[in-house]
């Protein structure tokens, strides 16, 4: 897996990527962007393979643990996920989500430790932003 991000990505619209409130992180639904480009584009099972989408999943799911650390009042604190929604652009025969949320899953295992995977819904839909292949999108707790 390649080195985390240690900026949030830019947002491509009117929000923000993260919003912390009373001790909870909540993110935006973040791309597999890096220095704002998309690494990947297309849907998974006809232009982008199971692999290629569990490696987006992954740098998306880094994205999103830098705009959760990007918001938090404590440089220093810890996070703790609570709850992760992969959303797959995916073609109507691909039933493989689970795999490829695992690379979002191995990311934050990868960087917060294994205490830290959340509940996690895997969901394949029509299309994401940009063509995006897969967009991950964290609820997260700061522990001190």
């Amino acid at each position: 897996m390649s080195t985390e991000p240690t900026a949030p990505p830019r947002p491509q619209g009117a929000y923000v990527p993260a919003v912390y409130d009373d001790g909870v992180v909540y993110t935006a639904g973040l791309t597999p962007r890096r220095d704002g480009v998309l690494t990947v584009q297309g849907v998974v099972g006809t232009s982008v393979s199971l692999d290629q989408a569990r490696s987006a999943a992954g740098l998306a799911a880094s994205n999103a643990i830098a705009a959760a650390r990007s918001v938090l009042p404590d440089g220093g604190a810890r996070l703790r996920c609570l709850r992760m929604t992969v959303y797959i652009a995916c073609a109507s025969d691909f039933h493989d989500l689970s795999r490829v949320a695992d690379g979002a899953s191995g990311a934050i295992s990868d960087t917060l430790g294994p205490d830290s995977l959340p509940a996690r819904s895997a969901i394949g839909v029509q299309s994401l932003p940009s063509g995006a292949p897969v967009e991950v999108e964290l609820v997260a707790r700061a522990l001190p």
